[in-house]
């Protein structure tokens, strides 16, 4: 085994590779058992994320495109083989619930039951509903430099190039029934059809019967809205797909490898298997994860807009932090909300600053692997996003400009155009601070045991100047609460934050008084001696 200082070429790389634990990996050697010897002809390993932009797209959209590219690079690493990315949206779904965060619901609700792409935009600003709500999805993709090729459903209908595939349908008409109608409630197999077709006279998606005329013209009939009888083709885009029969189609016409989906969709992955494999084809590997949830324990939904956007996420942390959230467990539900995000990024942080010094195996299974591709950066920031987050959050130090001031006096040498990187974490930590902490901080007058115990800080801290070390600092510190008996000790420190900084929570306490100054940190001891109980 090579030691952590060494060189390490791709053979080692690919070897570790195959043996780690880390998701991403076990993904990737799916596909290898799926094709041992790589697939027909040297084509690419085709995986796939599906979108339905019938709301606007979140971060749990995001979330599956990043994980699907967390494996989609790991089978790359381990076998140097062409691999695709095709990010799919079911704009060509009929509007069944008008969702609650959009404008102009009136007009949305005239246009129910008609294809996405059919709907005007409520926004204005595009040709269509899904047309708004596909740029959307893009510029998150582009934002953070996906390699994919972006499907439209609509696109893919028309133009007759899943003509072919859809005459499959009508030709396995009665196999495909067979598994799904033994799935659906009474009420709905009368009315249930593998096909829906597109009414000529109102353009809706239609549920209801339908028979199959000719399979191989496409022929079919059914009842319209009117009550008229039709007779028409099911191609180039006179109908859809129902769902779970929908993306079994795809995955064989389009010769999907891999595509994972949340675990609300085991169901449909089950099924939908079940008529790849009538239809001649071979479902995709994958796995189901588990959903993000809100504050309140609840699915986040598009259509109830109660997730988090990217650009939330975005204004108070890094990219890098949301990616690393996104990589951490996947199969366990996690709670998403503003609150996390001070947590992801410091962890983010920590694990890239011990990626440096760690052995193969543990590289592999680090998540800033996987979020750079194999290529982490190496610099090392002076301060926390927590740190930075607690002097912002003190009166008169919420801007980014005096922010940098106790930062460049904390770490001499830095400036903004210097470490772009910690100039963006500053502003980050900035925003949340004036937005969330600053607003609910209450410090507390202390007891008479606290205020022997700051009186007792503040005559250590007169004995130091400006620029002493954070750990000498820490150590006085630490002496203080022995001396006067906090049990157990964070006893002292929880009063510290209480009293000097106003929340229950804070930093290490000898970094934060280097950073703010010695003397600062003395004032805001004064302040907490002056108050009364």
């Amino acid at each position: 085994m090579r030691t952590k200082g060494q060189l390490l070429t791709a053979d080692d790389l690919r070897a570790a590779a195959l043996q780690s634990k880390a998701w991403p990996y076990e993904e990737a050697r799916k596909l290898i058992k799926r094709w041992p010897d790589g697939k027909d002809g040297g084509q690419a390993m085709i995986f796939e994320t599906g979108y339905g932009p019938s709301g606007l797209p979140h971060i749990g959209t995001f979330n599956e495109v990043l994980r699907t590219t967390m494996v989609r690079h790991a089978y790359e690493e381990l076998t140097g083989a062409a691999t695709k990315l095709i990010a799919f949206s079911d704009d060509m779904d009929g509007l069944r619930k008008v969702p609650d965060n959009v404008p102009d619901q009136a007009m949305l609700t005239e246009h129910l039951g008609q294809p996405l792409t059919k709907i005007p935009d409520p926004f204005g600003t595009h040709d269509s509903f899904a047309a708004h709500n596909n740029a959307l999805l893009r510029s998150f993709l582009d934002r953070f430099g996906f390699d994919y090729d972006f499907a439209s459903s609509t696109e893919y209908y028309t133009s007759g190039r899943f003509d072919d595939a859809i005459r499959g349908v009508l030709a396995q008409w009665d196999a495909i029934l067979g598994v799904m109608l033994p799935t659906l409630r009474e009420e709905r197999r009368l009315t249930y059809s593998p096909v829906l077709p597109i009414s000529p006279t109102s353009g809706r998606v239609l549920q209801v019967p339908v028979s199959v005329v000719d399979a191989v013209s496409g022929t079919i009939t059914f009842t319209d809205e009117d009550g008229a009888h039709v007779t028409q083709s099911a191609l180039g885009g006179m109908s859809k797909l129902q769902w779970k029969v929908d993306w079994a189609m795809r995955w064989v016409a389009l010769g999907v490898d891999y595509e994972m989906a949340g675990k609300d969709l085991i169901d449909s992955t089950i099924q939908s298997g079940k008529i790849a494999r009538i239809l001649g084809g071979r479902p995709p590997e994958g796995f189901n994860y588990e959903m993000f949830l809100d504050e309140k324990g609840e699915k986040i939904s598009k259509s109830k807009g109660n997730g988090l956007s990217l650009d939330d996420w975005l204004r108070y942390g890094s990219e890098e932090s949301l990616a690393f959230f996104a990589y951490r467990e996947p199969r366990k539900a996690k709670s998403l909300h503003i609150g996390v995000i001070p947590r992801a990024v410091d962890d983010y942080l920590q694990f890239r600053g011990n990626y440096p010094d760690q052995p193969i195996e543990q590289k592999l299974g680090n998540p800033v692997h996987h979020i750079h591709h194999g290529n982490v950066p190496s610099a090392a920031l002076p301060l926390t996003y927590g740190l930075l987050l607690n002097l912002a959050s003190l009166p008169g130090c919420g801007d980014k400009e005096t922010v940098w001031k106790f930062v460049q006096r904390y770490a001499p040498g830095t400036a903004p155009k210097t470490d772009p990187e910690l100039d963006s974490l500053i502003g980050l930590a900035a925003n949340y601070a004036r937005d969330f902490v600053a607003p609910t901080l209450v410090r507390r007058a202390p007891t008479e045991t606290e205020r022997a115990a700051l009186a007792d800080l503040d005559a250590e801290l007169a004995k130091m100047s400006e620029g002493t070390a954070a750990d000498e600092i820490q150590n006085a510190v630490f002496e203080i609460g022995k001396r006067h008996n906090f049990e157990p000790l964070r006893a002292w420190f929880q009063a510290l934050y209480e009293t000097l900084l106003g929340s229950s929570q804070g930093p290490r306490m000898g970094s934060f008084i280097a950073l703010y100054g010695v003397e600062n940190s003395r004032k805001l001891i004064a302040e907490a001696l002056a108050a009364k109980a």
